[in-house]
């Protein structure tokens, strides 16, 4: 809580110091006195057949709202339930399959009643967030987290701004605990973050590179005429030597020029670079980007094994976000 004098005197600048001064001391205290029972809520949390029901009123509603979404978006299904809307009928959407946490700073909030009934009469698993140790909510939970009892951060020390900091975190701690336990990786992240930014840091090269009928691929015998029509047809600028199904070399603009004189009684083989920069399916595109600025090219082979399997192109890349 912000000190009587300091209401009106302090800048702004001051008085937001003085507030994230006011809650990194309660996370600190959070992090040293965290709950004994958290490992044993992460546990239960794990075997649950269901979703994670989170819930709140008030300012703890929305941060219980954030925390169901993580939860969901780092591989434990859960939703976010007002406790209003329970009251009157969405308390059908809790099945004893499920588990609910409700938040409440002081454990008493009056809103949060027919929850706490519910989970008793269907025997739901019940985990409390508060900092109200001998609590309503606590002393109906089957585990709880209980917070410090740390002040907030406005002059009045009422809005809740220290207690949803430490609720937020507290949530997020739970979710990476579990992220953890599950083996959650890059790749599952991936399938649950297609869009925007973060699906596109982690795109694989497979989910964009030309293939097939698309490739521009010639054979060492392919006459230079033949070559450039391929070349030009097919639009990406160079050409994958392909023999015996093993991708041998490339042509690119580079290798025509150092080859001008006589180009066209030559065949492909003979101007072809062997040995071309490739990368694999896999690789993340973000990375293959990074790989073609480095090397100042626009082109790269995709292989498994020897085997040309795509191309790539860096508008590719950037079509797809990665920058």
């Amino acid at each position: 809580m912000l000190p009587e004098q300091s209401r009106m005197t302090d800048s702004p600048s001051a008085v937001a110091r003085t507030v994230l001064a006011t809650e990194s001391a309660a996370l600190a205290r959070l992090g040293d006195e965290l709950p004994d029972s958290f490992d044993a809520v992460v546990t239960r949390l794990l075997q649950v057949q269901g979703r994670v029901i989170v819930s709140g009123m008030g300012k703890s509603g929305h941060v219980a709202n954030k925390i169901a979404a993580t939860f969901a978006s780092t591989g434990t299904p859960a939703q976010g339930v007002h406790p209003g809307e329970a009251s009157h009928g969405d308390l059908g959407m809790i099945t004893p399959a499920d588990a609910v946490i409700l938040i409440s700073n002081s454990g008493e909030t009056k809103e949060l009643a027919d929850m706490i009934a519910h989970c008793a009469r269907f025997s739901v698993p019940l985990v409390a967030m508060t900092k109200g140790a001998d609590s309503t909510l606590a002393r109906a939970a089957d585990h709880v987290l209980l917070m410090p009892d740390a002040p907030e951060a406005c002059a009045i020390g009422m809005a809740p701004t220290t207690s949803t900091t430490m609720a937020m975190a507290l949530g997020d701690a739970l979710a990476v605990a579990m992220m953890q336990h599950r083996g959650f990786d890059r790749a599952s992240f991936a399938a649950f973050h297609p869009g925007g930014t973060l699906g596109a840091q982690l795109l694989r090269v497979s989910a964009v590179m030309h293939r097939g009928e698309e490739l521009p691929v010639v054979g060492a015998d392919t006459p230079m005429s033949e070559t450039l029509l391929v070349m030009s047809q097919k639009g990406f600028g160079v050409a994958a030597l392909v023999e015996d199904g093993r991708l041998t070399g490339i042509i690119t603009d580079g290798d025509l020029r150092r080859n001008m004189e006589g180009l066209m009684e030559r065949r492909a083989g003979e101007v072809a670079t062997r040995g071309p920069l490739v990368t694999a399916p896999d690789t993340l595109l973000i990375e293959a980007l990074g790989i073609m600025n480095t090397t100042k090219r626009t082109v790269l082979l995709v292989t498994e094994g020897e085997t040309l399997v795509g191309l790539l192109h860096i508008h590719d890349a950037l079509r797809a976000g990665v920058a």
